[in-house]
């Protein structure tokens, strides 16, 4: 495994652990200023419109786990194809269960890190 997949790896496991955590400047940090969200039934967003909806979660727990499916590095330029499993649960609710796919494009920038700069996202409510 190169040392960029490493890398880019090692950003994965980083940007799941702050969410966890519920660390949101570090999880804006493993995002480049002109990242792009796409996700189901709304238009693409950015990193202020992601911070926002970080800080909404108030007291909602959130767990879960990132497996990475595929990871191909070309340059200064990688995309990830993975599979989240996500559990949130607000205080005095049961515990709502997501999974999905995921499609990141990565970018390693001038001083050398990679950052998520482009997410599409397709995690949904599990039924049964």
């Amino acid at each position: 495994m190169s040392d960029d997949e490493c890398q880019i790896r090692a950003l994965v496991e980083a940007w799941m652990a702050a969410t966890i955590a519920g660390d949101i400047p570090a999880v804006l940090a493993l995002m480049t200023d002109d990242v792009i969200f796409m996700t189901p039934g709304r238009a693409p967003f950015g990193k202020k419109e992601f911070a926002a909806d970080g800080a909404q979660l108030g007291a909602m727990k959130l767990d879960g786990r990132c497996d990475i499916e595929e990871l191909e590095v070309f340059g200064n330029r990688a995309y990830a194809r993975n599979h989240l499993h996500i559990t949130l649960t607000k205080p005095g609710e049961p515990p709502m269960r997501m999974s999905g796919h995921t499609l990141g494009i990565y970018r390693k920038d001038a001083d050398g890190r990679w950052r998520l700069a482009r997410d599409a996202n397709l995690v949904m409510p599990e039924t049964g």
